[in-house]
């Protein structure tokens, strides 16, 4: 029988430090994914608070009993990704534009011998002084990684969402990633030792970008 942990966390409010702008923004918008990414997060998008979610059909999962959803980290260094006009660095009047992780949630389904997750990632993205594209493409990367004395990644994935910009310069955005896949923890490994790490990783755009210049 499949079992099923469902888990909502939230993370530290968005640090826009180039920008200084205060996050004042309305309630994120709808995407493409919003009725996946509700039943992760369930309430609306500004609530900060974390609560452990009941899971589908029953109580939560008793971790002793093969499954344990892991705690979702952001990476030391990649919580903010600031871009900048071409050929200047992205601080002050040079940034165009800068975007946060603020919220992020997490889905663990028990398959046999592999852990099928869930991972909802929602932030924002502020224009800068140097003024925003009409579309901005976020890079994201989420990993599985055994910590303790050197740390072991389990699995690890690049994923990516297009945003439009509107006029206030101040836009959601959301990714969720419904394909980490891993194997249960071996017997003696410490599953409570597993985290998920979440962040913005750039270089995950550029194997499109070589493939279009091949084009």
């Amino acid at each position: 029988m499949r079992q099923t942990c469902v888990i909502r966390g939230g993370t530290l409010a968005a640090v826009l430090l180039a920008l200084g702008v205060a996050a004042t923004a309305p309630p994120a918008a709808a995407q493409s994914l919003t009725d996946r990414f509700k039943s992760l997060f369930g309430g609306g998008s500004d609530d900060k608070g974390q609560q452990d979610l009941p899971a589908s059909g029953g109580p939560p999962a008793d971790p002793t009993e093969g499954l344990t959803c892991p705690q979702v980290n952001i990476r030391a260094g990649a919580s903010t990704y600031a871009v900048a006009a071409p050929g200047k660095q992205a601080v002050g009047n040079d940034v165009r534009f800068q975007a946060s992780i603020t919220k992020t949630a997490r889905e663990c389904n028990l398959n046999g011998a592999e852990i099928v997750a869930k991972i909802g990632i929602q932030g924002r993205i502020v224009a800068g002084p140097a003024g925003a594209p009409a579309t901005v493409d976020i890079p994201m990367r989420i990993a599985v990684v055994q910590g303790g004395i050197g740390e072991k990644v389990i699995a690890t994935k690049a994923y990516r969402t297009t945003v439009q910009m509107s006029g206030d310069g101040s836009v959601p955005f959301t990714i969720v990633a419904e394909d980490m896949v891993y194997p249960v923890p071996p017997p003696g490994a410490n599953a409570d030792n597993y985290v998920f790490y979440i962040g913005f990783d750039p270089q995950a755009l550029t194997p499109e970008r070589a493939a279009k210049k091949r084009k």
